[in-house]
């Protein structure tokens, strides 16, 4: 009994310095690998140069999303050795296997962004490291592969330089930037991605509204939810908008510019069309509030939603405003709209800026919110837009969310 207790003892401690060498052999290994693992690196990026460059557009033809700049940021990555060198390369396009992981299992999230030119030429980008940061966080959720934020940025800034012909100088025309993240393994099958691209295109783009502010009516979705609890709706993932295509169409035809998304028996506030939503008004405890609903999972933690906040929280705060991201329904707009306590509506994104509502139908009946005589948008969200206005094209030339693309 005892030699054979020893046996076992000796066989276990044989087996557990095996299984320590192999795990310290493995973690080794590991090491070594992700010492060759090249990160993302745009202080020097390869540049080809279009042989022969685009005719500008006049800038009254523009249309959202339909005209291209003559380059494009290309940066690929792999498992075994990293991030390979950016390249800006002439615009055209992209040569993918047919089996490509993003087209089979929506391995794709994207940013949308904006450069703005100032007086002295120069273009500008609007708080472009929460761009940055949001495209990381989107691709860990859908495991593609990490990067530093500031050099994403790094590229942007060189790719707009690069293109700064193609940057209005006209209030309220920009450079729409468009950086795309996708996985790009060429074989089926659900599986963590072992090769990714992330690429930046840009297209010059004018005022949402040609004609200024253009206050629209909204309808409340009824059968159908944008995001809900412990799902991807904080991510800017390429599968969060297709679904939403038919259900704006189907508003559309009823006279509706976008769909109020509510959610739970309670018929709680989430967004607006792809915007995130305002309510301006008198609370219930009779304070000037705006309120937005909170980034609880279900709330794309959206950029011009946050400088909204900043901004509002900074300006309009000591003037006797609350600044509220809480939950709220739409039970308590109609309240509020009933007892002549709702002041405002709006959405906000990073195409429109802000985008005034002037009538909810909630429930087969239509509550109108108050427009000034004369005005598609009361008088905070005119202010809120001039304001961010003010700093995207540099009269606020030093303020730290207006980032230059050359020094």
């Amino acid at each position: 009994m005892f030699l054979t207790r020893n046996l076992q003892g000796l066989r276990a401690l044989r087996v557990s310095r095996f299984s320590t060498s192999t795990r310290l052999a493995s973690a080794a290994a590991a090491a070594t690998a992700t010492s060759r693992m090249q990160p993302m690196d745009c202080s020097e990026i390869k540049i080809t140069k279009a042989d022969k460059l685009k005719p500008m557009p006049e800038l009254n033809t523009l249309q959202f999303g339909k005209e291209f700049t003559d380059h494009m940021l290309i940066m690929k990555w792999n498992k075994d050795n990293g991030w390979n060198k950016p390249e800006i390369v002439p615009f055209g396009n992209l040569s993918m296997h047919p089996a490509s992981s993003v087209f089979h299992y929506s391995f794709e999230c994207f940013e949308g962004m904006k450069a703005y030119k100032d007086a002295n030429g120069v273009p500008r980008l609007f708080r472009p490291i929460r761009n940055a940061e949001r495209m990381l966080n989107t691709g860990r959720r859908i495991s593609l592969p990490d990067f530093d934020p500031n050099q994403l940025v790094e590229g942007i800034k060189k790719f707009v330089d690069l293109e700064s012909r193609w940057v209005p100088q006209e209030r309220g025309y920009s450079l729409y930037i468009r950086p795309t993240f996708i996985g790009t393994d060429s074989a089926l099958g659900v599986h963590d991605v072992g090769n990714a691209m992330l690429f930046v295109i840009a297209s010059p783009v004018g005022p949402y509204y040609k004609s200024g502010f253009k206050a629209v009516k909204l309808c409340c979705s009824e059968n159908i939810v944008r995001a809900w609890p412990g799902g991807s709706g904080h991510y800017k993932l390429g599968g969060n908008y297709a679904p939403s295509v038919v259900p704006a169409r189907e508003a559309g035809k009823k006279g509706f510019a976008q769909i109020l998304w509510l959610y739970g028996e309670e018929d709680y506030v989430t967004e607006v069309g792809t915007m995130n939503c305002f309510t301006v008004w008198i609370n219930k405890n009779g304070e000037k509030e705006i309120i937005t609903a909170p980034l609880d999972g279900m709330i794309l933690p959206g950029v011009t939603r946050a400088s909204v906040l900043d901004i509002a929280r900074e300006r309009l705060a000591p003037q006797g405003w609350k600044i509220t991201e809480g939950k709220y329904s739409m039970k308590d707009v109609a309240q509020a709209a009933n007892e002549g306590r709702l002041l405002e509506v709006f959405g906000s994104g990073t195409a429109a800026l802000v985008s005034p509502v002037k009538a909810i139908q909630y429930r087969g009946k239509e509550f109108s919110i108050p427009l000034p005589a004369g005005k598609e948008a009361g008088p905070i969200t005119e202010q809120i837009s001039n304001w961010i206005l003010d700093i995207q094209y540099g009269k606020e030339p030093n303020h730290p969310w207006s980032v230059p693309v050359r020094n």
